[in-house]
């Protein structure tokens, strides 16, 4: 309101605190004082302020009194120009209703009445409104809401971010009008001039064309071309703005009707019939995510869907009928999921099995937002819990529940929880994982420590020390169960080299996620030439896996017959207790591939004895100790010649 003007100097202005006692005060909200009570003279008014004015009749005291300023007021208070009410009069104004002083303002506009446009118009009379009539008090909810009446608001639930997306969507429903009466005009694609199949034998059309001549075709891709662009400056709004958007662009293509009177094939675009499920399933999603994400006062949140649920949804939208059914951040069920106190997510109402059951994208809004708050215990008791429609999107989201018990602290529990299937699932989450995310997870169990960012790729800068790391122990044994139980990962020499890099490094992490190598001492130099245990368990694991130990052995025995010299130089150095040594660990395997390979380095011996003066300090009853049937035949027959050979040297 502007400020008021200053009154009349003969009288005093008081504005009434409550309109219910305007039949007391002569049907208005102000009272008049006669400035005859008050003395003129401004010495003698000093000496009076401590004295006081009954009226005997009303009760009132003035212990005080100045000249009055006239505020800004209803047409129907003002106290210069008599008001005469009346229920819904609009033809002409009632009596002196059309006067005005300068602060008089119009009831249903709410500005000057000077400024009203509608004030003695004809049919609309603003001049005649008051606050106690129904029908102005509704012309008045409908000039503040405009559009928005059909949301059923409140004036003074109408704040700018709605009144904004009110502007929108009735500048929308303008354009759509225009739009959709050009779609029920259709369009005749064929008459009978047009008819030039290569078959027609006669003038005029031909049967098939006689058949179609004049057919309206109705295309919808215009209304769908405009209703896509309102959607997508919708998703650009603030979430009130973009909530009524949606919610009335809903209600007006729900509306739409298809005047074809059968089937047309026409495209996605253009079918009534399939451009409007597919509108409607951009505008529910969109209103899903803003129902979770948006901090909705709790009346306003109630008012979206149930204005959803009023829309008439033609057949073939039947689908989206309770897609706004989401529940409340303080629904009952939800919350004592969240709180640990059901980890079922099911519970018992009115003697029925009651489920927390949400679609995906209902999901994925609730995890965004308690991932962006830092909730995550009760995220992950929340993804343990919930059931959906789509299983396949809800296992990739449970997939992370290691990552989420991580940035909780709970790294132990991270651990277990890579190997457990969760509600009986097929396999766990460690068979789907990638060589980075395993690397990722050890270096978190290992320091305590977490990525800053939302996903494994953001791990350029760390938090460190959340939690208690794993104990090395146990680390070592997931880390082995989530080796054999992904085979990628057990294929994967970077994901072994990466748990011997974890295991050799210093559990403080820098802030940048690099590790710290461990300083040890250089082994002993018997220990690293003769290192066989490292050879023998590694070729172990590859009995098991016959084609990749055939490759193994192909290339080590080509790589010996290239460098042989190599090779002898190298035994010349190291002697003979190290050939001997390398001969028996290939013999000792009942596996002929390797024997082979144990043969092939005794020929290297024979054949080159003129540069092996060592030989004949091989320890040969060590080698004779490798008998039938331990060794193939032909395998068994090569030994006892290379024995023989050495014995006679």
């Amino acid at each position: 309101m502007g400020p008021g003007k200053e009154a009349n100097e003969e009288s005093v202005i008081l504005i009434s605190d409550d309109e219910t006692d305007a039949e007391t005060t002569l049907g208005n909200s102000v009272v008049v004082i006669d400035s005859s009570d008050i003395q003129e003279d401004k010495s003698d008014l000093e000496e009076k302020k401590s004295e006081e004015i009954v009226d005997e009749e009303s009760g009132l005291v003035v212990t005080f009194c100045k000249k009055g300023m006239v505020m800004p007021h209803a047409r129907y208070d003002c106290m210069t120009h008599p008001f005469e009410r009346t229920e819904n009069e609009t033809c002409i104004p009632v009596k002196q209703n059309s006067d005005m002083c300068g602060q008089c303002y119009c009831y249903v506009c709410d500005k000057l009445a000077s400024e009203c446009q509608y004030w003695t118009t004809s049919s609309s009379c603003h001049c005649n409104a008051h606050n106690k009539s129904k029908f102005w008090k509704d012309q008045r909810n409908f000039t503040l809401t405009g559009v928005l009446i059909i949301f059923n608001l409140e004036p003074a639930e109408i704040d700018t971010d709605l009144r904004h997306g009110g502007e929108l969507l009735f500048k929308f429903l303008r354009e759509l009008s225009i739009k959709y009466n050009n779609y029920l005009s259709g369009e005749i694609v064929l008459s009978l001039q047009d008819c030039v199949c290569p078959s027609k034998q006669t003038p005029g059309p031909c049967s098939v064309c006689s058949r179609l001549q004049n057919e309206v075709i109705y295309r919808y891709s215009d209304v769908f071309n405009l209703v896509s662009l309102f959607i997508n400056k919708a998703e650009k709004e603030k979430p009130k703005t973009a909530a009524i958007m949606l919610l009335g662009a809903a209600r007006e293509i729900a509306l739409h009707k298809d005047p074809a009177q059968s089937w047309q094939n026409l495209g996605p675009s253009e079918s009534l019939k399939l451009a409007v499920p597919f509108l409607m399933s951009r505008i529910t999603k969109n209103l899903q995510r803003m129902l979770v994400l948006s901090d909705f006062p709790k009346q306003l949140y109630e008012k979206f869907i149930s204005f959803f649920q009023t829309i008439p949804l033609p057949p073939y939208c039947f689908k989206f009928t309770n897609c706004l059914n989401i529940p409340s951040w303080d629904h009952r069920l939800l919350t004592t999921v969240l709180k640990g106190q059901n980890i079922t997510g099911e519970q018992k109402k009115n003697g029925k099995k009651e489920f927390l059951w949400e679609v995906l994208n209902v999901v994925k809004a609730r995890t965004e937002k308690m991932e962006s708050m830092g909730r995550y215990k009760e995220l992950v008791r929340y993804l343990k819990a919930v059931k959906c429609n789509e299983g396949v999107g809800l296992r990739d989201l449970r997939d992370k529940i290691p990552f989420f018990l991580c940035k909780s602290g709970d790294f132990t529990s991270a651990a277990y929880a890579l190997l457990l299937p969760i509600n009986n699932l097929a396999c766990c989450t460690a068979c789907r994982l990638i060589p980075l995310e395993f690397e990722c997870y050890l270096k978190m169990f290992w320091t305590g420590s977490v990525p800053s960012g939302k996903d494994f790729q953001d791990s350029d800068e760390w938090i460190l020390n959340v939690g208690s790391p794993v104990k090395c122990c146990t680390l070592i044994k997931q880390a082995l169960r989530v080796l054999y139980n992904n085979q990628s990962l057990y294929r994967n020499s970077r994901c072994w080299s990466t748990l011997i890099t974890i295991l050799g490094s210093s559990p403080i992490l820098e802030q940048n996620g690099l590790l710290t190598t461990l300083t040890l001492r250089e082994p002993p130099s018997s220990f690293r030439q003769k290192n066989f245990w490292a050879l023998k368990l590694f070729l172990e694991g590859l009995l098991y896996r016959m084609p990749v130990l055939h490759d193994v052995v192909s290339m080590i025995t080509r790589d010996l017959n290239y460098q042989k010299n190599t090779l002898l130089k190298l035994w010349q150095t190291l002697g003979p207790d190290y050939v001997g040594e390398l001969l028996c660990l290939f013999l000792s395997f009942r596996n002929s591939q390797l024997q082979s390979v144990g043969i092939f380095l005794s020929h290297v011996v024979i054949e080159n004895l003129n540069q092996c003066p060592w030989a004949k300090s091989l320890d040969i009853f060590r080698l004779k100790a490798f008998k039938r049937p331990h060794l193939e035949t032909a395998n068994h027959l090569q030994l006892n010649k290379f024995v023989s050979i050495l014995e006679n040297l």
